[in-house]
């Protein structure tokens, strides 16, 4: 018992201290992205905090696992510095048994991450998208940066080379406008101003000064310019906002596990009952894999054979459309399915590191023998390129359907517990170091040569 609160001590400030360290630089990271679309353009202190405090969540649950292998990796390197695991060792206490309170530690960690990823990351995303939505109603220019094409708005391209944010205002304006497949239209202006209708349903463009090009897409001979001084441009803005803050919708990364589950078991019901229908379509127009003639009594007494063709391939393109259609409804189902049931996995599957991670940190740090953060942070930045390679590349490619959802999550938990668990028995068995003097030939020659004199005037 008194040897396993001295390694749980050992791990508890290291682990807080890598959690407030990754947090500051995700925090870091996420202010750089987003800093020049929210400071200085009218927005009051508490709503940009809000945003900020509701980002804190995601960041939350990808720097945990992240903590835990930092922590684990200092502090069997701190033990293994200071030859307490070899005192361990000759007292005949096994390297499992050394790691046997830390893995319990992170069956809890696992827990609670798995609690705070299902309850609260679900509506401090929901609640952050709604406060960006917000946001963007008040300031629809937030979507607009100053020279770059913005295609938020279906079916138009929007282009202003000076903004005003704080009165919504937009100077020497381009718009592209395709809402009208058989025409291109190119709208000019020498500034104007965009807010959306009181129903939130429409965005409107109020223009000043400017220039509307037409022409038809068909026949390019036509074109047509007209010269304005206001012109109102009302486009769709469904796209853009929602209607009432407090009617969103929920996407899948807003849900927890429970509801996910509800929906994944809906698209399944719904998608057998199209296999059902399209099964039926198939019997209708098909039977042992080969078309039925098609007969018809007018056909029959005129006998007028192409009439008899004609309509015959008119049926069997109608079965072929009816089909196409069935399928592509099963592949939107599928797809649906595979996305709920990749979030469903994720949100399993990230907790599950903190245990996959201590098989890797304390085989790893006894084997270094060095406690500090620079080597911890070194060595568990491979492990985190490693396993966030595995699991964005695997989100994607299940979602598209290449494997499994579970594949697709779990095979980075996987193949860094099959490491875990060989690197514990190698190590266990017998006490390797891992030493970086290797990296000397990197280093430039004088500074090698400096350090060997100050070295042997300090012998």
């Amino acid at each position: 018992m008194i040897l396993a609160r001295y390694i749980l001590r050992n791990h508890f400030i290291p682990f807080l201290f890598s959690i407030v360290t990754l947090m500051c630089i995700f925090l870091l990271q996420f202010m750089m992205k987003f800093a020049d679309r929210l400071v200085g353009k009218g927005l009051d202190t508490w709503t940009i905090i809000q945003l900020i405090v509701y980002n804190l969540s995601w960041m939350f649950v990808l720097v945990v696992p992240m903590a835990t292998l930092v922590s684990a990796l200092m502090a069997y390197g701190t033990m293994s510095q200071n030859n307490e695991i070899t005192i361990m060792k000759s007292s005949g206490i096994s390297l499992y048994k050394m790691m046997m309170p830390a893995f319990a530690a992170s069956i809890i960690v696992a827990f609670l991450l798995f609690e705070f990823n299902n309850d609260v990351l679900p509506d401090a995303n929901h609640q952050a998208k709604v406060l960006m939505q917000d946001i963007s109603q008040k300031k629809p220019t937030l979507s607009l940066e100053p020279g770059v094409f913005s295609q938020e708005v279906y079916n138009y391209a929007i282009l202003s080379r000076n903004i005003d944010q704080k009165e919504n205002k937009l100077y020497e304006i381009t718009i592209y406008d395709y809402s009208t497949p058989s025409k291109v239209n190119v709208v000019t202006a020498e500034k104007g101003r965009i807010f959306f209708s009181e129903d939130k349903a429409k965005l409107i463009m109020d223009l000043t000064n400017g220039e509307i090009h037409e022409s038809e897409a068909q026949n390019t001979s036509l074109y047509r310019k007209l010269n304005f001084e206001r012109h109102r441009i009302t486009m769709n803005a469904e796209q853009f906002s929602f209607r009432q803050s407090g009617m969103a919708t929920r996407g899948e990364r807003e849900m927890s596990v429970k509801y996910m589950s509800y929906i994944v078991d809906s698209l399944k019901k719904a998608r057998t009952e199209i296999y059902s229908s399209l099964s039926t379509e198939i019997d209708k127009y098909f039977f042992n894999g080969k078309i039925p003639p098609f007969r018809a009594a007018e056909e029959s007494k005129t006998d007028d054979k192409d009439i008899v063709f004609v309509r015959t391939l008119d049926k069997i393109k109608n079965a072929n459309n009816i089909i196409t259609s069935y399928n592509r409804r099963i592949d939107w189902q599928d797809r649906e399915i595979e996305k709920y049931e990749v979030e469903i996995y994720k949100k399993y599957a990230l907790p599950a590191a903190c245990i996959v991670f201590i098989l890797i940190g304390a085989p790893l740090g006894v084997m270094v023998r060095k406690g500090g953060f620079g080597t911890a942070a070194s060595i568990s930045l491979f492990f985190f390129l490693v396993y966030w390679a595995f699991l964005i590349g695997g989100e994607k490619l299940a979602e598209r359907g290449f494997f499994s959802p579970f594949i697709g999550m779990w095979a980075a938990n996987i193949v860094l517990t099959i490491a875990g668990v060989l690197l514990t028995i190698k190590t266990n068995k017998e006490l390797n170091t891992i030493s970086f003097d290797f990296l000397k030939k990197f280093i430039p020659k004088y500074f090698r040569q400096k350090d060997s004199l100050s070295e042997t005037e300090n012998s």
